[in-house]
């Protein structure tokens, strides 16, 4: 099977589940930010990469990145492991999607926006998450 096989009923109905927003690791963070008692406005489409919080008066904006469809370059992380199927398929697909997101971040900065990048696999701790984000929004 070569790697641009069209893929499977089973396969094309599971990634239809996917979310490209309000995740369980966005929601997350959303719901903390929110008792830390900060505002936000959600998913800017005016701004590069729609940042998934944006802190218009702090020019600030959030990405909640999901270890695995972003390429989380940690090594140690274990979200971030590639598929053992379809590996030419997955490695162009998750390369483009991490090469968008640094073009994204860049034009942010460009445009005077600060930007925090929270991987999914650094949100078990709360406080140390309060802490990282009470940290950036006040700087």
């Amino acid at each position: 099977m070569s790697g641009a096989a069209t893929p499977s009923p089973e396969r094309s109905r599971q990634m239809a589940l996917v979310r490209g927003k309000d995740t369980k690791p966005e929601m997350k963070v959303r719901r903390l930010v929110h008792r830390l008692g900060y505002r936000y406005r959600l998913h800017r489409r005016d701004l590069p990469g729609s940042p998934d919080l944006v802190f218009p008066s702090r020019r600030k904006v959030i990405f909640v990145h999901g270890c695995f469809w972003h390429r989380h370059p940690d090594p140690a992380c274990k979200l971030a492991r590639m598929p053992k199927s379809r590996l030419e398929f997955w490695e162009s697909k998750l390369t483009a999607n991490a090469e968008r997101d640094l073009r994204s971040q860049a034009a942010l900065e460009a445009m005077g926006w600060r930007v925090l990048i929270l991987w999914e696999c650094g949100l078990e701790s709360e406080h140390d998450l309060a802490d990282r984000i009470v940290g950036f929004l006040e700087s």
